[in-house]
């Protein structure tokens, strides 16, 4: 499905009945990186997968930011008339979800994030390295958003109201002091660390965090 919001239109997939759950995939990739946990998740909540702007589905842009992505999450859940979701974003969706909450501080019911990031220094120097070089070949501006974005302070954190959790793999590309600060800097929020598990071990071809929403989740 198609719908048009902050001026983009935005490729969505729903499924399932219940509370409403979004879900934002990572940088690079689409809605279906979710296909497992979808198939579980949907016993439990009516689930949206929208492809972010310039990926997947959705409209193309020249220029990515995250505000503008944050945006286009706010609409998404207005003009549908979704009523207190469950969000929960991996990575750039993560980094959506912070962006999204502190700004509407009453929108969500519950904010759940992986991976996500504060700034650009967050994310380990050889990774970084790889999409700095990757930047160069990409001519979108998918990887190039991450040399200067987000910038997400203790403020806009300390502003996120609704129960939140926050996780990440104890091999994660997303340096863990960075990922300790968000869980201790947002009021009440809860920190998990899936062992041996890197950035996308526990998401994509898993169920391992929709196990995880499902237990968190009531």
């Amino acid at each position: 499905m198609f719908i048009t919001v902050n001026g983009i239109r935005l490729y969505y997939e729903k499924s399932g009945e219940g509370r409403p759950l979004i879900m934002v995939h990572c940088n690079s990739m689409d809605h279906k990186i979710f296909n497992r946990s979808v198939k579980l998740l949907q016993s439990r909540f009516t689930v949206y997968c929208p492809d972010s702007r310039d990926h997947g589905k959705s409209e193309k842009v020249k220029t990515l930011h995250y505000e503008d992505m944050a945006e286009d999450m706010y609409q998404f859940i207005k003009d549908l008339g979704l009523e207190k979701p469950v969000f929960y974003g991996f990575s750039d969706g993560g980094i959506i979800g912070l962006i999204l909450a502190s700004r509407y501080p009453d929108l969500l019911s519950a904010l759940i994030v992986s991976g996500a990031s504060l700034r650009p220094d967050s994310t380990k120097d050889l990774p970084m390295r790889f999409f700095k070089l990757w930047s160069h070949v990409d001519r979108s501006d998918k990887m190039r958003i991450m040399m200067r974005e987000p910038d997400i302070t203790d403020e806009m954190l300390g502003a996120i109201r609704v129960p939140t959790f926050v996780t990440a793999g104890e091999k994660d590309v997303i340096k863990e002091s960075h990922t300790r600060h968000i869980a201790e800097t947002i009021p009440g929020a809860q920190l998990k660390l899936f062992p041996k598990a890197g950035h996308t071990g526990y998401i994509m071809r898993s169920t391992k965090i929709a196990e995880y929403i499902m237990s968190v989740v009531a």
